[in-house]
């Protein structure tokens, strides 16, 4: 057993690099764990240990998880084993604070898997701070996609090595500059927050209310985006903002997000995002073909964050070779998997130019909150329906090894009778912060003079979407490949990153 929580104030940050699974069925290998102690009150570093970690299996580090983080077979051959270090894991994180960057459903499930390997029980948290998590709800439109690179990037702090204590160190840099700007906001929100998220060349549309910035159509958007205070309810800041993080347990549901009684009233307090994560946390519209269907939980995610992430790379179909198209089974949320489809060994997305739309937005059907789920329908060059013919059999081959019995839905529709029919749809998902509801996609419009400028909504407004996706538009397109399996119903799902559309 480890100390009383209770005299155990230091916040532990946390992160584990493991090998990457390249067939089904095979787990994650923890080939290396890294934590410092932090003092809550001045974010000062306390303590270190970081340690290679001998995997019980050398051959499962594939040249895919070297790529990934540098570690190789070789480095780890003298290095201890989990079962060898794993006192000093536990001393280290068991009644501390945990933290880190998607530890709750990544790191967290590796520890806990690595305990059960060794028939140990594992450390259990006082709290658990998961940065992914606060920062997309608070600032994650403005840095990008939430990954931790994009993150360091964006703040000028280097690039992430994707070593177990340079990202630890890297993750709390992030968090103390987010932390530092969101204090400023709050400071002066009329001011701070006007064009938080405008890009400088990005405009504002909304033929509803025809208001610019300025007219407060996209500023009280941002407003209700940052943690507002007034000196009426400023009260003690003895402690650092970071402290006033809300905490969860890792025990339950990884998206409950317990209360915290201690949090204090200050102009940084973070407990009114806690209630919102408790209320309504983000989610992905996540329509999948002209059909009712209740949508699945792993289909839901927007901030699931895999190891390697980094790597994804952007795609011409032209470019592509179709005998390196492969797919692999990983983690998810607890206690399931998801397929993701690879290009020479490396997670990827496609860019098509000069999509020519058929069918525009269709909103016939809606989510449980009675939004409608968008999409459209374009016609696919020739090149894309091969490369999503390939990524269809793979993915159709993989989910059948795994034991799926799934009706599979081809990603390119094609009708017998009708000349030059194939089609694609792709999906353009909506997040929801609180009550308001956001398009998840960067959308651009292209002038005739060849300016793009991106277009800022104000407010949902299918209609208004509608107007911009007239069938006979021709749009470029940045988006995933999604594979999913749920009710019996598997296949691909096409996910709009960016769009820019043609005037």
């Amino acid at each position: 057993m480890g100390p009383p929580f209770e005299d155990r104030s230091e916040i532990v940050f946390f992160d584990v690099e493991t090998s990457v699974p390249t067939r089904s069925g095979q787990g994650f290998a923890i080939l290396e764990f890294g934590a410092i102690l932090v003092c809550p009150r001045k974010l000062t570093e306390l303590r270190n240990y970081a340690t290679l970690v001998r995997p019980a299996n050398l051959s499962v580090i594939s040249p895919l998880s070297e790529r990934c983080n540098g570690i190789t077979a070789d480095a780890v051959a003298s290095a201890p084993t989990f079962a060898d270090i794993a006192h000093v894991v536990y001393d280290l994180l068991h009644g501390r604070i945990w933290a880190g960057h998607n530890i709750l459903r990544f790191d967290c499930v590796r520890i806990r898997d690595a305990f059960a390997e060794i028939n140990q029980p594992p450390p259990e948290p006082k709290g658990t701070i998961d940065s992914l998590v606060l920062l997309t709800q608070k600032f994650g439109r403005r840095a990008g996609d939430m990954k931790m690179a994009t993150l360091a990037t964006y703040f000028g702090l280097g690039r992430q090595t994707h070593r177990s204590l340079d990202d630890v160190r890297m993750n709390l840099e992030v968090l103390k500059y987010c932390a530092t700007v969101l204090f400023l906001e709050s400071s002066l929100p009329d001011i701070f927050t006007a064009n938080c998220w405008v890009s400088p060349n990005a405009t504002t549309r909304s033929r509803s209310n025809g208001k610019s910035p300025s007219e407060g159509g996209l500023l009280n958007m941002n407003k209700d985006s940052v943690l507002l205070s007034s000196p009426a309810t400023e009260t003690k800041d003895k402690s650092h903002p970071i402290s006033s993080f809300s905490m969860s347990s890792t025990k339950g549901d990884i998206r409950h997000i317990a209360d915290t009684s201690t949090a204090l009233l200050d102009p940084f307090n973070l407990c009114a995002l806690r209630d919102e994560l408790k209320r309504e946390p983000i989610q992905s519209d996540v329509a999948i073909e002209e059909k009712p269907m209740q949508e699945s939980p792993d289909l839901s995610s927007t901030s699931v964050s895999q190891p390697c992430s980094s790597s994804i790379v952007v795609l011409v179909p032209d470019q592509m070779c179709i005998s390196s198209i492969d797919a692999s089974v990983v983690p998810s949320f607890y206690g399931s998997q998801r397929i993701e489809l690879l290009h020479e060994g490396f997670p990827f997305q496609l860019h098509c130019t000069g999509l020519k739309v058929r069918f525009g937005i269709s909103t016939k059907f809606v989510d449980n909150a009675g939004r409608p789920r968008l999409s459209f329908v374009v016609d696919p060059s020739l090149s894309l329906c091969k490369v999503l013919d390939a990524c269809d059999r793979t993915v159709q081959k993989l989910s059948s090894d795994s034991g799926s019995s799934s009706d599979f839905r081809p990603v390119v529709i094609r009708k017998e009778g009708f000349f030059n029919y194939p089609t694609v749809r792709l999906h353009i998902p909506t997040a929801v912060v609180g009550e308001v509801a956001i398009y998840a996609t960067e959308i651009y419009q292209r002038e005739s003079s060849g300016t793009v400028q991106q277009l800022l909504f104000s407010k949902f407004d299918a209609a208004e979407l509608g107007s911009l996706f007239m069938p006979g538009t021709f749009v470029d397109a940045f988006f995933s490949l999604d594979p999913y399996d749920y009710q019996q119903n598997a296949g691909i799902k096409l996910v709009a990153k960016k769009l820019i559309i043609h005037c």
